[in-house]
């Protein structure tokens, strides 16, 4: 048998499904009855189902390309520390303008993923040269780049900014499908500027320290292995 539905105005389909699944359970169903979702509710479910891996496989892939740009295990971790801030402002974004968490706002919030990072891609990339090429500690280096990198970051963001606005504000025909995206990114994007220009080079200092320190372990740990090597091949040349 095959039962229809439909959405109470304001309702998600997300509530929705969660009702017909809790009414389910209280009739108490024999374990012969099978029951599924078809049409919106199936795509729904399956969707939301595989977004979570969709996410991660895309920060993986993200880590993967900046650590081969960089040669660098280290400032990849930093560059994508600026994605919890943007989530964080998305769903913020959402939850004061009583939007629901669909299909279309979790695509604004992996659009988000591309355009937050540029932030921290624009202060990492000309840090690194600084400290590479020109030999300026980090301190100095990352100063730098906030100081020098400031301008076209505020310039790329209000372009992202105001290229969404318009989502964000319509109203009309299509503008329940559309606006969810619009709103999660200018929410993302809004708190992601105002807290990357701080944490970014806060995160870089301590992962450029992290890294020095994990260096001098690893070469503390073979320090004594090639101290026996060498003093063991000595007792073996000598007659």
């Amino acid at each position: 048998m095959t039962f229809s539905f439909n959405l109470h105005p304001g309702a998600s389909l997300g509530h929705a499904v969660d009702a017909i699944q809790k009414a389910e359970k209280q009739i108490g169903l024999p374990g012969t009855v099978v029951t599924t979702f078809s049409g919106s509710a199936a795509e729904f479910r399956s969707s939301l189902k595989s977004e979570p891996f969709l996410i991660f496989a895309a920060i993986i892939v993200i880590y993967i390309v900046l650590g081969v740009l960089y040669e660098s295990y280290i400032h990849p971790i930093t560059i994508l520390s600026s994605l919890p801030s943007a989530g964080v402002g998305a769903l913020l974004a959402l939850l004061l303008t009583h939007q629901d968490l669909s299909l279309i706002s979790l695509i604004g919030i992996i659009l988000l993923i591309g355009i937050v990072e540029k932030n921290a891609i624009m202060m990492i990339d000309f840090a690194l040269d600084a400290e590479r090429e020109e030999g300026l500690p980090p301190e100095e280096s990352i100063y730098q780049a906030c100081l020098l990198r400031f301008r076209p970051i505020m310039m790329t963001t209000m372009a992202a900014l105001l290229g969404a606005l318009p989502l964000a504000l319509q109203h009309g025909e299509g503008s329940e499908l559309r606006r969810p995206m619009g709103i999660a990114i200018v929410g993302g994007l809004l708190l992601s500027q105002f807290i990357t220009l701080y944490t970014t080079p806060v995160v870089y200092l301590y992962m450029d320290r992290f890294g020095r320190w994990f260096h001098r372990w690893r070469s503390a740990a073979h320090l004594p292995e090639t101290a026996a090597g060498t003093a063991s091949a000595t007792r073996g040349s000598v007659p």
